[in-house]
């Protein structure tokens, strides 16, 4: 393993850089309990308003797999500020929207920044501190990674009941404001400009892949598989993700190097994270619309009663991460999938439109610990595998896959919602709208408790990257230095 890169100030980077991805996070899932107001203020219907959520994840789908070139064309201070002003005018542009093209505008503008965002936060914060201090980090990075969308329906839910939805976006933008000014004091340049030669064709490939891919599976939420709209794109998304993976291992400087994966810890980190944000998003889509339709709380109390859960993940992702640097990421992964396996069990057994509220936070609290023990782990322990030159690299992969699995989590579980709601009302023609809704949001827990199964599975084969013992790891970086 590399040493690390000596800067003025790695904690007050590392805030700025966590604070403009918390509200770019955020902004995936802030307008789920602000979609009905959305509806009735510019006259569209559920199809078309989703799109505020799905066009989010498909711009940072598209974009974040290209930032691996950024980082090695424009130094760290300039991505920085570049992302965090992008941000600021798509928020300032969407609080001011005066119809819905130009909602959909500023949310793809700010979905932009946070693209630059993301794999710059990773990557830089695996530079600036040294192995055995990374735990606690990556801890609260994980916070920023799995509370921000959480936290999404929670806060604009509240404010939606006291304001407006444009409000979500106007505190949004002064947070942004605050973060930039703070940026240019405290952000040092610590990445290597190479300037690699710009492949168009390894663009136009990663593009059409994750774009068509991410399309379809959110697409998917409201038309058949058989829909020319949903196959036709996912046809073309897989085989151009086909031909972009095979052009990136054959080229001698790829776009995004793909050789990342051959560490297995890598790639099995990858794969639990992306379980990971796939159940933080389902469920984040799927107890708002449970809370809200089926046990009829208003926005306001739905959001709170999901602040327990994220409540815990504040005040665990600390712990785990000092902890982490001491027992490793197999513990925590194992009894964090087990928990997670245990609170959605729990929803399938009390999941029901005369469910106690205090049931509902019970599982969910759960649910978060087990989260909060999982992400971070897996993170930095697929991240310790790599080396200084392919942070980068594996940042871009590991942050667009996490993209990619919050489309996944999304429109699977709007769809096995929708199949279930469905299958209820089959059998019970007269079946109340709550109990429908409580009958489809069930159903859709089945997937998630599968994948929580299978995520579980997952982290039996997890072992360290890295002796966790600091003296060691520090022995091995004076003799990189050295070399």
């Amino acid at each position: 393993m590399d040493s690390k890169v000596h800067v003025k100030s790695p904690k007050s980077m590392a805030l700025v850089l966590m604070l403009g991805a918390f509200i770019g996070l955020f902004g995936e899932t802030a307008l789920n309990m602000a979609l009905t107001e959305i509806m009735a203020q510019f006259e569209i219907g559920a199809t078309t308003a989703q799109w505020l959520t799905t066009g989010y994840l498909l711009t940072l789908a598209i974009l974040v797999p290209v930032s691996a070139l950024l980082m090695k064309w424009f130094t760290t201070k300039q991505l920085v500020i570049g992302g965090l002003t992008i941000s600021l005018l798509g928020a300032l542009f969407a609080a001011m929207s005066l119809n819905f093209p130009m909602l959909m505008l500023g949310r793809v503008i700010q979905a932009v920044g946070t693209g630059i965002l993301l794999p710059v936060m990773l990557s830089v914060v695996m530079l600036i501190f040294p192995i055995h201090k990374r735990g606690m980090v990556m801890g609260i990075m994980g916070l920023v990674i799995t509370t921000a969308p959480a936290l999404g329906p929670t806060l604009s839910g509240i404010i939606i009941s006291t304001m407006s939805w444009e409000w979500i976006f106007w505190f949004s933008a002064v947070v942004y404001v605050l973060i930039t000014l703070y940026a240019f004091t405290v952000i040092s340049n610590v990445s290597e400009i190479t300037k690699p030669k710009i492949d168009l064709a390894s663009i136009a490939l990663s593009t059409a892949g994750f774009g068509g891919l991410v399309f379809a599976l959110s697409t998917l939420a409201e038309q058949s598989i058989t829909a020319p709209v949903v196959f036709i794109p996912l046809i073309i998304g897989i085989i151009a993700l086909i031909a972009f993976g095979g052009r990136q291992l054959s080229m001698d400087q790829p776009m995004v190097d793909l050789r990342v994966f051959k560490r297995p810890m890598f790639t099995l980190g990858t794969l639990i994270m992306f379980l990971s944000i796939l159940i933080i998003l389902s469920t984040a889509i799927l107890l708002p619309l449970y809370l809200k339709g089926a046990l009829m709380f208003s926005a306001m109390a739905a959001g709170l009663l999901m602040l327990p859960g994220n409540f815990m993940n504040f005040i665990l992702s600390p712990v785990v991460g000092g902890l982490f640097d001491k027992v490793g990421p197999r513990v925590f992964i194992i009894t964090g999938f087990v928990l997670i396996v245990i609170a959605n069990f729990s929803f399938l057994t009390v999941l029901a439109a005369d469910t106690p509220a205090w049931q509902i936070v019970v599982s969910f609290m759960i649910l978060f610990v087990g989260l909060t023990m999982t992400t971070m782990p897996a993170q930095t322990n697929a991240m310790n595998q790599l080396t200084r030159d392919v942070y980068a690299d594996g940042s871009a992969a590991m942050n667009t896959l996490n993209q990619v699995a919050g489309a996944v989590g999304t429109a699977v579980a709007i769809t096995v919602f929708t199949i279930g709601q469905n299958t209820f009302m089959a059998g019970n023609a007269a079946g109340a709208p709550p109990e429908m809704i409580a009958a489809g949001v069930k159903y859709a827990f089945y997937f998630i408790t599968g994948i929580s199964i299978f995520g579980l599975i997952c982290a039996l084969f997890v072992r360290s990257s890295i002796d966790p013992s600091p003296a060691k790891v520090e022995v091995v970086e004076e003799k990189v230095a050295e070399a």
